[in-house]
């Protein structure tokens, strides 16, 4: 097979093997072939090859979902700079492993971030660092109050719904859930389970056999506590592929202001949308956060003149995402 270009879109197969990832980053393929209806050779080939080309990373998320929705402990900032230091502040940015998301805007002066901090607390990348710095001319954070749909639920429309039901695995029981700690970024690991999440983190299809080696206890105890971290919900995985590889070339920063009676259920409409990975109940003047992919400027704009109707909207700010700086797969302890 040709190699594709760096640009260029995914054949059907391989964005569907992707949608496959989505649902269950360390689905084998053997059990991605047979719901797909695919040789078991050619879903090991294809994994294997977009794995090598650095095509499509399957990592743990980043960010994990709290309970209920709630606060992830997180801040949303929109930083604006002096055209030539775009590059200087967005490289210093990502070299903090408190920043898990960086994106640049085609405003080419404009970053838009996601920054992990304790709610409520006087952060002093933003009090402090971010204000003394010459570059920036403005600075605007949002404290993240609810999660409506993270980055790691998106799925990528390829795929039926019983495709999608058979991939998942089942979801946490009642019993599991409870057993998680109210901490914003999941539960507490002992020494073996925060072992395998920070050996799976950059690879989360690492084996059974090669984390036994990584870690060195045997395959079967590992294999054990795999289970158990998948059965209690927090191995979240994440695949990381770019969105134009997808047919998707188009990102929109959304920033909404939304009636407080009409809140809820817009957060939800916009989490429900296939376009949509990301919703965010915030606080400021702009009060719901969303980010979404699109095919064309065409699809957005259908988005934004239909989709959003009907909501309670008063005011929408869309900002185009000219690339994606950062997406880290550095764990949230």
């Amino acid at each position: 097979m040709a190699s594709a270009t760096a640009d260029s879109v995914l054949s059907l197969l391989d964005q569907r093997l992707v949608g496959a990832l989505q649902c269950d980053g360390r689905v084998t393929a053997e059990r991605a072939a047979h719901v797909l209806g695919l040789n078991p050779a050619t879903v090991r080939r294809r994994l294997h090859a977009l794995d090598a080309e650095g095509t499509v990373r399957v990592v743990v998320s980043p960010v994990a979902r709290p309970r209920n929705g709630g606060s992830t402990g997180a801040l949303f900032l929109r930083i604006r700079v002096l055209r030539g230091k775009l590059d200087t502040i967005v490289a210093a940015l990502a070299a903090r492993q408190d920043i898990p998301f960086i994106d640049v805007t085609t405003a080419g002066d404009e970053i838009f971030a996601v920054a992990r901090t304790e709610p409520g607390s006087r952060d002093p990348l933003v009090f402090r660092q971010l204000p003394s710095s010459q570059a920036v001319t403005s600075l605007e954070s949002a404290t993240i109050l609810h999660v409506f749909r993270l980055t790691s639920e998106w799925r990528h429309q390829v795929l039926t719904a019983p495709e999608r039901a058979a991939l998942s695995p089942a979801a946490p029981s009642a019993e599991a859930a409870a057993a998680n700690s109210p901490g914003p970024y999941g539960i507490d690991a002992d020494a073996l389970e925060q072992s395998l999440i920070d050996a799976l983190t950059p690879n989360a299809r690492l084996t059974a056999a090669a984390l036994a080696a990584h870690t060195g206890h045997p395959e079967s105890t590992v294999r054990r506590r795999l289970a158990r971290l998948g059965a209690q919900g927090r191995l979240i995985t994440q695949v990381l592929v770019e969105p134009r590889r997808l047919g998707l070339p188009i990102e929109a920063k959304l920033l909404l202001r939304v009636a407080p009676d009409h809140l809820a259920g817009a957060g939800q409409a916009l989490a429900d949308h296939p376009s949509v990975h990301g919703a965010f109940a915030t606080s400021g003047p702009s009060n719901l956060h969303a980010a979404a992919y699109f095919p064309d400027l065409t699809a957005l704009y259908g988005f934004l003149s239909r989709d959003l109707v009907g909501l309670g909207i008063s005011h929408v700010e869309t900002a185009i995402v000219s690339h994606a700086a950062k997406r880290s797969p550095v764990h949230s302890r």
